[in-house]
């Protein structure tokens, strides 16, 4: 453990790759699917929950000073998919943080939600 405290940046990697196992394993339970986005100008979503036609779109990161910034790129890409001719807007937009408190929805309408919260 005192490794990651000293490597915030590979501690982070392993919190996104957790908290894709947990949605994978929650979403499968409902039909669903994980997947993930990236395309050819870098942009990249870092998990998509599908069921159906429907998705949502996730933004992982380990501190409450990192919710702005994906914030901010969730509502990029959900801009970039409402202006393509052949792409869904994902329905929801959602940060997932390891230090937050609490779930709440921003202003702008993406949700912020504490790994804690997350469960069938």
């Amino acid at each position: 453990m005192e490794a990651c405290k000293s490597d915030l940046s590979t501690y982070g990697f392993m919190f996104e790759a957790l908290c894709e196992r947990d949605l994978d394993v929650y979403s499968s339970v409902i039909d669903g699917e994980l997947r993930h986005y990236r395309d050819g100008n870098g942009n990249e979503i870092d998990a998509i929950v599908k069921i159906g036609n429907r998705w949502g779109a996730f933004e992982i990161k380990l501190g409450t000073n990192q919710i702005d910034d994906a914030a901010k790129e969730l509502l990029k890409m959900k801009h970039i998919f409402e202006e393509s001719d052949n792409a869904v807007p994902p329905e929801f937009l959602c940060v997932i943080c390891g230090m937050s408190s609490s779930a709440y929805m921003r202003p702008d309408g993406v949700y912020v939600v504490p790994i804690t919260m997350l469960g069938p």
